[in-house]
């Protein structure tokens, strides 16, 4: 009797062994950032990575974006809102809880990647979030939006995930940043126009407002690079500005609730673009459709190498 309890013991003590093993451990280094990223719900998820929602404000009422609202709620309501749409940064302490999170799961140091510095105030309120976390916390301005940060919080959970230490995943993430390209065109400048939140392109545009302005955004400037007056030829020039990338390590299609379009864009890049494994097709979040407008095409690259 007293034999087989021990044996019963023994093959518990090895059964638990088995499971913390099989189990996987909080990872070294944890990774927020916020709602603009457009990283999709899977890679979050299997990542872990903690993402902290912009607000959005329609017609008075406040929202989390992708939390309290969808994109497809949002993009349905838009052409009745009897006001502007408009967006805000959360309060510190969102933030500040997320870091929390993490550093009490086991995390020895956070990485935030915040979306770029000059466009929203997203990146200062995470800085100030981490103030009460000195020497835990680093906070970094992505210069991007969309899967312009997207693709940089990806690189180093890919990192994290294989064991890089810190000061390496935060040179991976300054590598993704001076290699990503992020360009499309708008079908409209009216909602650019109602933001004020890059009234160069306006300017420089001029009012032509019939026209679809194709733009780029590198380190934080929004960038004109002329105007097309159709779809296809904002296509065709959406196309010509991707093959001109050259090789590609990461590829989104990027999209404002234009998903035929889209996927008819894919078609296009046959034979022309060669797509890197993971292509991910991305419906901007309700934060940037505010100011981006429906109908929208674009994408986010990384380049194989700084031209």
């Amino acid at each position: 009797m007293k034999e087989e309890r021990a044996q019963a013991q023994t093959s518990f003590i090895f059964l638990l062994s088995t499971f913390k093993t099989l189990m996987p451990s909080p990872n070294r280094i944890g990774l927020v950032t916020d709602s603009p990223c457009d990283l999709p719900l899977d890679l979050v998820e299997q990542h872990q990575i903690e993402v902290v929602p912009a607000i959005l404000v329609l017609d008075g009422q406040s929202y989390r974006d992708g939390e309290t609202i969808s994109r497809e709620e949002f993009y349905r309501r838009l052409p009745d809102l009897r006001t502007a749409p408009s967006t805000a940064a959360p309060s510190p302490l969102i933030f500040a809880g997320r870091y929390e999170k993490l550093l009490s799961a086991g995390c020895e140091h956070v990485i935030c990647v915040s979306t770029a510095a000059s466009l929203t105030s997203l990146h200062g309120v995470a800085k100030t979030a981490a103030a009460d976390f000195p020497g835990r916390v680093t906070v970094l301005d992505s210069g991007q939006l969309t899967l312009g940060i997207g693709f940089q919080v990806l690189a180093a959970a890919e990192a994290i995930a294989a064991g890089v230490g810190l000061a390496e995943t935060l040179a991976l993430i300054e590598s993704i940043r001076q290699r990503v390209r992020l360009m499309g065109v708008l079908d409209t400048l009216e909602y650019v126009r109602r933001s004020g939140r890059v009234p160069g392109v306006v300017a420089s545009l001029g009012g032509l407002l019939n026209l679809k302005p194709v733009v780029t955004l590198s380190e934080g400037v929004v960038r004109p690079l002329g105007a097309v007056r159709t779809t296809r030829q904002a296509n065709q020039r959406v196309l010509s500005l991707l093959i001109e990338q050259g090789r590609l390590e990461r590829l989104a299609i990027l999209h404002t609730n234009a998903a035929d379009r889209a996927r008819e864009f894919i078609e296009l890049l046959a034979g022309k673009v060669e797509i890197p494994p993971g292509l991910l097709t991305v419906n901007l979040t309700s934060v940037l459709g505010t100011h981006l407008g429906p109908n929208g095409l674009g994408f986010a690259a990384v380049i194989n190498r700084v031209k």
